[in-house]
Parts: structure tokens; sequence; C-alpha cells
């Protein structure tokens, strides 16, 4: 029998209930909104620390476009990018960086829209020979970023990566998967941690469950 290959990411059960609030610092305004934590900002930064090394390790020295999905990928894409200019700092292999931003919209309160909003693609002509790394908070069911991937590529680089802190596991799911994953979670609407529902809960730290109350609460 064939192994098992091996998962390049941390995979968080269905049935897994997460953390107490009780454990963390939740701000008032949000306590009685959420369900719980499922995954605490120390992992989100361990997580974000290794994958910063298997990019450098896997895209050597040279120069690399980075491009930030906003809004909900711009803690994420920040933190990376400290780790990555930590290891240019202390180690033999530096990887020049360079980075520009998109915003992708398709959601409105916790349903899809159908619709997929691409906004700033006209600044994207310089990239055409160079390598990039696109930078997102959480791949859902690969539509938005499949129509990402075809407005990058028409730009002709000379390599396209895709980098997600999550993935959520849906029978939704296209099939594609990002190069890099960090997390891949259950099929629930997630907040915090820039992750945004209706703009709101960017200013949580820790990844977290939505509950019913909080939808309600911050609809338009």
């Amino acid at each position: 029998m064939a192994a098992k290959p091996k998962e390049n990411f941390i995979k968080i059960e269905d049935d897994d209930s997460g953390y107490n609030l009780d454990m963390f610092c939740i701000p008032r305004h949000y306590e009685d909104a959420i369900e719980n934590v499922i995954i605490p900002h120390g992992l989100i930064q361990d997580r974000t620390e290794r994958l910063a090394r298997d990019i450098v390790k896997d895209n050597g020295d040279g120069h690399m476009v980075v491009l930030c999905v906003l809004k909900g990928g711009y803690k994420f894409c920040a933190d990376l990018l400290d780790f990555i200019k930590a290891l240019n700092r202390n180690s033999e292999t530096s990887l020049q960086l360079r980075v520009d931003f998109i915003r992708v919209k398709s959601y409105e309160n916790d349903q899809s829209t159908g619709e997929i909003t691409v906004l700033g693609g006209d600044n994207l002509s310089s990239v055409e020979g160079k390598k990039i790394l696109i930078v997102e908070d959480i791949v859902d069911t690969g539509r938005t970023m499949s129509k990402l991937l075809k407005l990058v590529h028409s730009y002709k680089p000379a390599s396209v990566k895709v980098v997600s802190l999550l993935v959520k596991r849906t029978e939704r799911s296209s099939g594609y998967r990002p190069d890099y994953i960090g997390f891949e979670v259950p099929d629930k609407f997630l907040v915090g941690y820039a992750l945004d529902y209706n703009e709101f809960f960017r200013d949580l730290n820790h990844v977290c469950v939505i509950n019913e109350a909080g939808k309600k609460k911050f609809a338009i």
C-alpha cells in the first residue's frame, strides 16, 4: 500500500470545539457574538513563521513581488513579511520583496453574492516576467482565487504561487489548493485576525467562529 502523502498544513477537525472564550482576552463588544476561539493568535504566529521559512527556502535568492489580497489578508501578509525579513537578516539566503495590493470582494453577510469583484488590477502591469506570491487570508470554494489567478496570469509573470492562512474544507470547493497552507478549517464562518463579517471583527486577534447572535448583531 502506498504511503499517505504528508499533509503540509495543520488540520482543524470538524468536531473540534475550539477554546473557551474565558481563556483569552476578547474585546467586550464581541463577547456575545463569538462561539469559540478556533485558532489562538500565538498558534497563528508560529505557523506563519514556518510558512515564511518554507517560502524563502523554496524561492532562494532573488526577487519576488508579494501581492496582498485586501482587506482580509493584510494582517497575515504583514506578519508573514516580518518573518521573511527576519530570515533575510539572519541567514545566507536573501529574498528581495516588493509589495503590491489588490482587493477582492465576494461576500455580503455570511453568504457569497455569486459575484466576484476584483479591484486594483490596473496596477499589475509591472509584474510581467517576475515571480509572484499571492497572500490570501482564506480560500473558501476556490472560485475567487481562480478568477484572481486568471487576472494575474494575464500580465505574464514568470511564476505565481499562493499562500493562504486558511483553507476551508467544504463540499462547495472547486478543488483548488494553494501552494502554501497554514490551516485547513471546517466549513464554518470564521472571523478575527483581519477576517471580517461585514467589516467587523478585523480588530480581533484570534480566529474565531461567529455565532448566530453575532450574525444578527452585525448584519447589514
